[in-house]
């Protein structure tokens, strides 16, 4: 998915060159530098945005991932590739789609052929195979409005090395400047591949038998959600509402800018697919967020995750200041991994996300506290005895105003909270160490609680630079970006209404995965 333009780019974008993947003690020695995530997925070295191609295959996670192995910013995109059994613990693997003569690798998605309805395989090796928009950046620099198209690479070794199919491009551009980041599923009822890719201002959906020959279904979007922006990376899949028989189909797309705390931001909609056409449910006036925090874009989900399920995993930045944050060899990384689920909460229905549970195995030491009356302040700091730089707390607190500090000796500190007054949630991160690299690293956060009740429950993920929020079961979600002169270790708690009190709150630290 193209974000800024390159028109200096030239032949060298074209360099297919292999390069090593680093060795196991490398990675561990890299994986040390002031501000990397411990358990995020990040690439040891250099650029890295959206998540492209995840698929589930032969007990794998694939993650493929926007790359530019020469520099720190974007650049010519390429194709990264790491695979997990857990999506916990991941290995990097080589290079797996490099630019060629029809352009740059832009996003897209990867499914597995099981019927090997394209013929890249046979009926006992079934294809993996990733669909993709090619930029040409030669087009582009022409001003011409065709530089984006589809196409189509497959593998027969797990995903260890691809082909790139002989006829690209399978679908060509109409006449769109912005026309890309397809995303493909099967659909059981109408017997055929489904694509959804994004034309600037809306959503196109595509069939086809046999992946290779496409003919446009419909529409979708113009009159609807957030407009201020591009829209960027679909999704489009079904889920059933929590404890009941209703099911409904779920569009994801990105927006850049239009995020509800500036720049970056991924929207929902709710309705139904009947295999040629969605149908909104969603008012047109209303925007549904996947995350209200500034720092989760262009996530989408894993195609055949076992048991249905639906895993999204979005790139953890924001466009707005993506390119110059502090942090060196490498910039960006992942978002933990969410199971979506779909709940109703009075006559409404919303997507929630929980956190990946298998990230809760890497707890090294734990301490919880029950029933404690809170008047002013507590400091916990002292009870726990041990780091909370790689944590998740867990907490049911009364619905008053309320505040959880993470906090470091020299003062720096990110701030969480609930405001009564407003009914919102709010990260407050004005203090929490370097924030002059961008006059759009936004330190005032906001997000509005959604769910009901006299308890506030929510699930903090704290990993070195990133804090992720889980309120009242994952219906209001905020993802945040923080880069402290030295690491947070210090966590109190302050009441500014009076007496609270705190039913549960449970600190893990967690250990590294690398």
């Amino acid at each position: 998915m193209r974000k800024i333009s390159l028109l200096f780019v030239s032949s060298l974008a074209l360099c297919a060159c292999k390069r090593n993947e680093p060795s196991a003690p490398e990675i561990k020695e890299a994986y040390s530098e002031i501000h990397r995530p411990q358990f995020h997925f990040s690439p040891k070295e250099k650029w890295m945005n959206d998540p492209n191609g995840m698929v589930y295959h032969n007990g794998e996670y694939h993650l493929f991932y926007q790359y530019y192995p020469d520099s720190t910013v974007w650049g010519p995109m390429h194709w990264g590739h790491t695979v997990s059994t857990d999506l916990v613990h991941w290995t990097q693997l080589p290079i797996a789609l490099y630019p060629d003569s029809l352009g740059m690798i832009f996003s897209g998605s990867a499914v597995v052929d099981e019927k090997n309805s394209s013929g890249f395989g046979t009926p006992d090796n079934p294809p993996l195979v990733a669909i993709f928009t090619y930029h040409d950046p030669e087009k582009e620099k022409q001003g011409r409005n065709d530089a984006q198209t589809q196409g189509l690479a497959y593998s027969l070794d797990k995903g260890r090395t691809w082909k790139k199919y002989e006829h690209n491009p399978v679908i060509t551009n109409p006449g769109m400047r912005d026309f890309r980041d397809p995303k493909v599923f099967w659909h059981e009822s109408s017997k055929k591949w489904v694509l959804i890719l994004v034309a600037g201002d809306h959503a196109e959906l595509y069939g086809s038998k046999d992946l290779k020959s496409w003919s446009k279904l419909s529409e979708f979007g113009k009159e609807y959600g957030m407009h201020s922006g591009v829209w960027e990376c679909p999704d489009l899949f079904q889920l059933t509402v929590e404890g009941e028989q209703t099911q409904k189909w779920i569009m994801i797309i990105s927006v850049n800018p239009g995020a509800p705390n500036g720049g970056s931001g991924t929207q929902y909609f709710l309705g139904e697919f009947d295999g040629e056409k969605f149908t909104c449910d969603t008012e047109k006036s209303k925007t549904l967020w996947i995350d209200y925090g500034p720092d989760n874009y262009a996530g989408i989900t894993w195609a055949n995750a076992p048991n249905d399920r639906k895993i999204f995993i979005g790139w953890m930045s924001n466009w707005a200041y993506a390119q110059v944050v502090p942090t060196s060899p490498w910039r960006s990384a992942t978002t933990t991994p969410r199971e979506l689920k779909l709940v109703r909460i009075d006559d409404s229905l919303y997507v929630t996300s929980t956190l990946w549970a298998e990230l809760r195995k890497l707890t090294q030491e734990k301490k919880e506290f029950t029933s404690i009356m809170m008047k002013d302040s507590l400091n916990l700091t002292p009870e726990l005895g041990f780091p909370i730089t790689t944590s998740i707390v867990d907490g049911s607190i009364e619905a008053k105003d309320f505040i959880i500090e993470f906090s470091n000796a020299s003062g720096q500190k990110i701030i969480v909270g609930y405001e009564s007054n407003g009914n919102r949630y709010f990260i407050d991160r004005n203090a929490s160490g370097k924030t002059d690299f961008s006059k759009d690293f936004k330190g005032d956060l906001y997000a509005p609680r959604i769910a009901g009740g006299n308890t506030v429950k929510f699930t903090m993920v704290l990993d070195v630079s990133s804090l992720e929020v889980f309120f009242d079961d994952g219906v209001t979600v905020m993802t945040s970006l923080f880069f402290p002169d030295q690491d947070f270790d210090q966590l109190k708690i302050y009441s500014q209404s009076g007496a609270i009190n705190i039913n549960f709150l449970g600190v893990k630290q967690l250990s590294s995965i690398w």
